[in-house]
């Protein structure tokens, strides 16, 4: 008797690591698609915003850095939405202090509750003091950008990749006319006034990474 109960209980235990097995792949296996276009940069002056009291300014230009992506995840979720969506962003700009060399800047910012089978957009964004820093001029962000590159991480895992020109993957490649640099940083929306503006056309930053 105790060995058929030897025998029983060893099956059953078998046949549960089996069924934990399964949901492990299960859930590791779900598919990730993304379909991306190539990023497109524009320069966009300070908002005003009625309300308090208003103050005489003259609105410098931000520079803004966006993108399209639509997700799709096999099998779709009950939310039809995607929990965490990385992207991680590579812009060059020109390097005043050197001619014919470029400055890399990099940011990472996190998504939740992105919509699925939906065009959403992500953006990443340099302050004027910034541009200020990098071409001494207040309202040439956009003419200092010379490539943007950007990668998608669906839950960890890189799904697509794109860049404005140049070869995909230009950013990890060796040169010596590109040095990664951190003099000034890359924003996300949220760390922008454009924060309230275009709500629904954007996905939502990750708080944790605010």
């Amino acid at each position: 008797m105790n060995a058929l109960l030897r025998k029983s209980f060893s099956i059953s235990a078998s046949a549960f690591a089996l069924v934990a097995l399964l949901s492990i792949g299960s859930a590791s296996g779900q598919a990730a698609k993304a379909v991306i276009e190539k990023p497109s940069f524009d320069d966009l002056p300070s908002p005003e915003f009625a309300g308090a009291k208003n103050k005489s300014f003259k609105p410098k230009d931000w520079l803004e850095i966006e993108t399209k992506l639509n997700l799709s995840l096999s099998p779709e979720p009950v939310s039809k939405t995607c929990d965490k969506v990385t992207v991680k962003w590579y812009i060059a700009v020109k390097n005043a202090e050197k001619s014919g060399t470029f400055l890399l800047l990099t940011k990472d910012i996190d998504y939740v509750n992105v919509p699925l089978s939906e065009d959403i957009y992500c953006s990443v964004y340099l302050s004027p003091s910034s541009i200020k820093r990098l071409t001494g001029l207040d309202r040439s962000g956009k003419s200092a950008v010379e490539y943007v590159g950007y990668e998608v991480l669906v839950n960890g895992e890189k799904v697509a990749q794109e860049t404005s020109k140049g070869k995909v993957g230009w950013w990890s490649m060796a040169s010596d006319k590109i040095s990664r640099s951190d003099k000034v940083p890359l924003l996300n929306k949220a760390e922008t006034p454009f924060a309230p503006m275009w709500w629904d056309r954007y996905a939502e930053v990750s708080a944790e990474r605010r």
